[in-house]
């Protein structure tokens, strides 16, 4: 196979797909519009899964440096009442390794490896059916044609109009996160509370919840019900008055739980926004996508799990080709739509039962999930 192929986003998907290609030897060229890895912060913790991510990182040749870096403790999980009292505590078995969690930036460095990513290269359009193949535009006025592009650029992916008019809805719910640095040394309390893994706390149409991330940093998302436009008299890009509204919204709730707001740095306002669950589109010659610009869903640990596999296993299927792409596309597109639809269903259900009027279903929801 020496098709011109060309993956716009270098996310995990993304990364994944590309790092498989080029352990087959077949180049491909990895188009992100961040000027550099570390032009921005590179999120949150993620759990890979034993059949979706940790299955894409064994195919790329990746799962043992995963599993040495990963952090199997992380899966630890605790649920509290807004009083204070703690509900369930869940710690993973020794030798417990169905969803370890792995810190985005570390998980990116892993992916990234020897590829070369053409850093600062951002695609505005993706226009198929040219007689050299896709043509994509970039942001500084150049163009280049590829026989495949492959859309892997998130939630608001500019490849997307290539093959669906379809675009990201708001779900009534609106996280609002910060963080908390060195956790073990300058808020132990807090600290302690977390553990090892995570804590919830579940009320009346909103939620609080704290992720350990490596080096003591702890990522904290204030979660509620509320129109999209409900801030416009709130200024985001001041802190103070963020925190003093999360307050108001969360009065009530035990001390302990607040002082993750009251001690945090920084806050970013990110409303959730999703793709239909039953999204698909007429097959497109030269383009495809996978990951949250074919299937964005609730942040509820499937987004980047579903990528990876669905790049790995198209990459696969490029690499044993021999002929014409389009084939190992239609297969793709087939695949991913099937398996990414059960799994939008149930993280729109999910998120429903988290921010519920009624709180016992989060409680539950982690009953049904969790290892007795």
């Amino acid at each position: 196979m020496r098709h011109r192929i060309a993956v716009v986003g270098a996310g995990p998907g993304g990364l994944t797909l590309a790092r498989v290609l080029h352990r087959q030897g077949h180049p491909v060229a990895v188009l992100e519009r961040d000027p550099s890895p570390d032009a921005r912060p590179p999120g949150g913790t993620l759990d890979l899964h034993e059949g979706l991510g940790q299955r894409a990182l064994e195919t790329a040749g990746l799962l043992a440096a995963f599993q040495e870096t990963s952090r199997p403790e992380g899966q630890a999980m605790r649920i509290l009442d807004p009083d204070g009292t703690v509900l369930r505590d869940w710690q993973p078995r020794p030798d417990e390794r169905a969803n370890p969690e792995i810190d985005r930036g570390r998980l990116r460095d892993l992916l990234l490896g020897p590829l070369d990513v053409r850093w600062g290269q951002s695609v505005t359009q993706v226009v198929p059916g040219m007689r050299d193949g896709a043509l994509v535009r970039f942001a500084d006025g150049q163009e280049e044609t590829f026989d495949l592009v492959i859309g892997a650029d998130g939630a608001w992916s500019r490849t997307r109009a290539a093959v669906s008019p379809v675009t990201p809805h708001y779900t009534g719910v609106t996280f609002v996160e910060t963080s908390l640095d060195d956790i073990d040394t300058r808020h132990p309390d807090l600290a302690r509370l977390v553990g090892d893994g995570s804590m919830a706390v579940y009320g009346v149409n909103r939620a609080l919840v704290a992720q350990r991330n490596s080096g003591g940093h702890v990522k904290v998302y204030a979660q509620f019900r509320a129109p999209l436009d409900r801030h416009t008299d709130l200024d985001l890009a001041d802190g103070e008055a963020v925190r003093a509204h999360l307050l108001t919204l969360f009065d009530g709730w035990a001390a302990p739980v607040l002082d993750f707001l009251r001690r945090g740095t920084a806050f970013v306002h990110r409303p959730l926004h999703v793709l239909p669950v039953s999204h698909t589109w007429t097959h497109v010659p030269g383009v495809t996508l996978l990951g949250d610009a074919a299937h964005l869903m609730p942040p509820l640990g499937a987004g980047a799990n579903l990528a990876m596999l669905e790049g790995a296993e198209l990459a696969e299927s490029l690499a044993a080709g021999s002929g014409d792409p389009d084939e190992a596309v239609r297969v793709h597109e087939e695949r991913m739509w099937d398996r990414a639809g059960r799994w939008a269903e149930l993280t729109a259900a999910g998120l429903e039962r988290l921010v519920s009027p009624d709180p016992a279903q989060a409680v539950a929801l982690f009953d049904e999930v969790q290892p007795s």
